[in-house]
């Protein structure tokens, strides 16, 4: 089992990579293979890092042989993907969004279909646009056909949208709780629906 962790924070030691390597860790216990990707890294690269649909349908040509093409090669590969970013107005990074924006052809190769994925986010403020940024990213990843989880498991309780916090989020003890439990939920969403995934069945997309 492959597990990507997507940070969407410009802060690679901040408050969102704190987040996501409390689920990183909890994934990693329970067996799964995991890779974490720093987007502004990824995204730095890039001669053009936003999008402008300069090909349709998309080709890729703006990526090929860059490491934002090896990150699409992992994420053809995985079985889930939990992925963070920080509120900015009320909404995701420049970061996240010009790095999702290019998965148009993974979308068009069905390469995310059924992928579970899970999102979690830090505020400013205790009620200060996490779950309208949680929402982008669900939305972000219902466009791509994945299978979104929220921060529920059994062994705690049905859970809301996704685990969040406010900065900094190495002293919000609920939110690393809630970042723990939503890696364990993604991690057995994945384990459940292995076959439905097209990279692991007989009938891939031509």
């Amino acid at each position: 089992m492959l597990i990507i962790v997507i940070n969407g924070s410009p802060n690679p030691e901040g408050n969102t990579n704190l987040m996501l390597r409390a689920a990183l860790e909890v994934m990693e216990s329970a067996g799964a293979e995991t890779v974490y990707m720093q987007l502004s890294n990824i995204m730095s690269a890039q001669k053009i890092p936003y999008c402008i649909a300069c090909s349709t349908p998309c080709k890729g040509n703006c990526y090929a042989g860059t490491p934002l093409g090896g990150a699409f090669d992992l994420m053809r590969l995985a079985d889930g993907i939990i992925m963070g970013s920080p509120v900015y107005f009320s909404t995701v990074s420049a970061q996240l969004k010009a790095f999702w924006d290019k998965t148009r052809k993974l979308r068009k190769e069905q390469a995310l279909l059924n992928v579970v994925g899970g999102a979690l986010t830090v505020g400013a403020a205790r009620f200060g646009g996490q779950e309208t940024t949680l929402r982008a990213m669900h939305d972000m990843m219902l466009c791509q056909g994945m299978t979104v989880v929220g921060d529920g498991y059994w062994e705690n309780d049905a859970g809301h949208q996704g685990a969040c916090a406010v900065r900094p989020s190495g002293d919000d003890t609920n939110g690393i709780t809630r970042a723990r439990i939503l890696a364990r939920r993604v991690v057995e969403m994945a384990g459940a629906t292995m076959s439905l995934r097209l990279h692991r069945t007989a009938h891939p997309v031509s």
